[in-house]
């Protein structure tokens, strides 16, 4: 699994984690996946970043303290882009029919 670090020792790096090294809990977003692996960020990063796609890189160079790839010579790299009116107009849609569907759930 990964998690879109928020700063301190590692940066601002996607790390990435064996099943139940690390626990996610009410304070993070699952945002997606990633080759099958679960990628969350924290309720604040969310807040500041959900405007914005993510984009995950391999890249040459040191990965993060605590994250897997950390002494293998690659890192995990977080770029992001601007999404369009469009597209955060489509992201505010299906938001709402996620909101409607849990609300259908919880009755």
């Amino acid at each position: 699994m990964f998690h879109q670090s928020g700063g301190c020792c590692d940066n601002s790096a996607a790390n990435c984690y064996l099943p139940g090294e690390i626990t996610m809990g009410a304070g993070d977003v699952l945002l997606g996946e990633i080759g099958g692996a679960s990628f969350y960020i924290s309720t604040s990063q969310y807040a500041t970043w959900k405007h914005t796609q993510l984009i995950i890189d391999v890249i040459e160079g040191h990965g993060g303290t605590f994250s897997l790839e950390g002494s293998t010579g690659k890192a995990f790299h977080t770029r992001s882009r601007v999404f369009t009116e469009a597209e955060l107009a489509e992201l505010a849609m299906q938001d709402a029919k996620d909101t409607k569907d849990a609300r259908d759930v919880q009755n």
